[in-house]
């Protein structure tokens, strides 16, 4: 399907989209499991591993827009990590993550 450089393709919207609301709700799933600060780290490091085990074994786009962006994109939630209250998972959240992609990453590879 051709589109213009200003209009996405609505498969990818629509992929996004169901994705995302997916993630979101299997996040909320996991923060009733575990609370807090610690809950946040867990799924923001566990998503990133999944997003670094994506990247290594999918290469349709498509697949990778509903999972990666989408599902995985709406499980993280690094934009709340930072107000969770705990100045040890401020800063252990971004690099276990990294690591936890590259090892993701890696084991498929």
């Amino acid at each position: 399907m051709n589109t213009s450089p200003n209009r996405p393709d609505p498969r990818f919207v629509l992929l996004v989209s169901l994705g995302g609301g997916l993630g979101g709700v299997a996040r909320y799933g996991l923060s009733v499991a575990v609370v807090g600060p610690m809950g946040i780290f867990v799924i923001n490091v566990l998503g990133s591993f999944l997003i670094g085990v994506l990247m290594g074994t999918v290469p349709r786009p498509l697949v990778r827009a509903f999972f990666g962006v989408g599902f995985l994109g709406g499980f993280t939630t690094f934009s709340s990590y930072a107000v969770a209250g705990s100045p040890v998972f401020l800063v252990l959240t971004p690099l276990c993550a990294v690591l936890a992609a590259f090892l993701g990453l890696r084991v498929t590879r």
